[in-house]
């Protein structure tokens, strides 16, 4: 408490408390939060100042990463060059510098894995989010790329 980590209005995760939300007030003895969801809680702050504290309101930009599975058969360069020039396009919340970077990040069971990284003005969050996410499946769609799901092959033998 004497560090002062946390002032009111601050966005802040305590991942050790599972709690997301705004800072409202700060006392001797107790820190009351706002999720997201509206709710309120009040946290003894023995517990907030001894947890890890993740702050979001100090810096001016962000990171937001977001996954993307293609098909193994899809061709990788060019679904990072629809991606780029979608986010370019349509994207005014996404900062130019620094520039969106996209590369493979896993050979999973079903699908290439990539990771979309874009910077952001930290108070877009929910803007960007779900517009990225629209824009990358629109794109992908408007370029013949699949998104593939787990699918299962079932093989019955009847042995009678």
């Amino acid at each position: 408490m004497i560090e002062k980590p946390l002032k009111q209005g601050d966005t802040v995760q305590l991942p050790d408390l599972d709690i997301l939300g705004t800072v409202l007030d700060i006392t001797m003895f107790s820190t009351k939060i706002r999720k997201f969801d509206g709710t309120i809680l009040r946290i003894p702050n023995d517990k907030v100042f001894t947890s890890r504290i993740r702050e979001f309101t100090t810096i001016h930009a962000r990171r937001l990463s977001i996954p993307v599975g293609i098909a193994y058969d899809s061709d990788v360069k060019k679904t990072i060059h629809v991606i780029k020039n979608a986010i370019k396009k349509s994207m005014p919340f996404v900062l130019r510098r620094p520039e969106p970077q996209i590369h493979v990040t896993e050979l999973a069971d079903n699908s290439v894995n990539l990771e979309v990284l874009v910077w952001h003005h930290k108070d877009d969050w929910t803007l960007v989010y779900p517009e990225v996410l629209n824009v990358i499946k629109m794109a992908l769609d408007e370029a013949g790329i699949e998104i593939p799901f787990p699918q299962r092959v079932i093989t019955y033998t009847d042995k009678n």
